[in-house]
């Protein structure tokens, strides 16, 4: 097939074929034969003016980007702004504790030996866990419920505040549990 295609190209049929299309450049009409060779003139170049970028935006028409204390805080980002801070807070627990094992002279039974022997009250001792485990009950409760988001299930406005609220007490439930161990 191949070298039949090939020898009908090289045919004069074929040839004169191409021949008969009118050529392109011959009727293509240029700027120049137009007379609409445009101008070009030059400027010295000015450093541009250093101002503000609010004064700039007026200038232009471009509205104000609104600021977070115009927003009322709603349950939504409010758990979000609190699930990162839970996350960081725990990354500073293994942060300190980690630099801690290698540093400090002694290991944990001691220090636990020491907060024993300052014979704090069973509700203080429980409260100063809490304050200690809020952050993992927190986040671990939230990421479920992120988790649960990427199945893409519970993800309209009342489901999200439904979940939100269960969270919560989830959270706060989970909290007291590593707390009274």
């Amino acid at each position: 097939m191949a070298f039949y295609c090939c020898s009908r190209l090289g045919t004069k049929s074929v040839f004169s074929t191409i021949n008969k299309f009118p050529t392109v450049l011959g009727t293509a009409q240029y700027a120049q034969a137009a007379g609409a060779i445009p101008k070009i003139t030059y400027k010295k170049y000015e450093e541009p003016k250093p101002e503000h970028h609010d004064i700039r935006n007026e200038k232009l028409n471009r509205p104000l980007s609104p600021h977070l204390t115009i927003y009322s805080p709603q349950l939504t980002s409010m758990l979000s702004i609190t699930h990162r801070a839970a996350g960081m807070i725990l990354s500073g627990y293994v942060s300190a504790l980690g630099i801690g094992a290698l540093v400090l002279p002694n290991d944990v039974s001691h220090y636990i030996t020491m907060i024993e022997g300052l014979n704090l009250s069973p509700a203080t001792l429980l409260l100063a866990k809490a304050i200690i485990a809020a952050p993992l009950g927190y986040h671990f409760v939230n990421g479920i419920r992120h988790l649960y988001w990427d199945t893409a299930k519970g993800l309209t406005i009342k489901e999200v505040y439904a979940t939100g609220y269960a969270m919560l007490a989830a959270s706060a439930v989970v909290t007291l549990i590593i707390a009274a161990l």
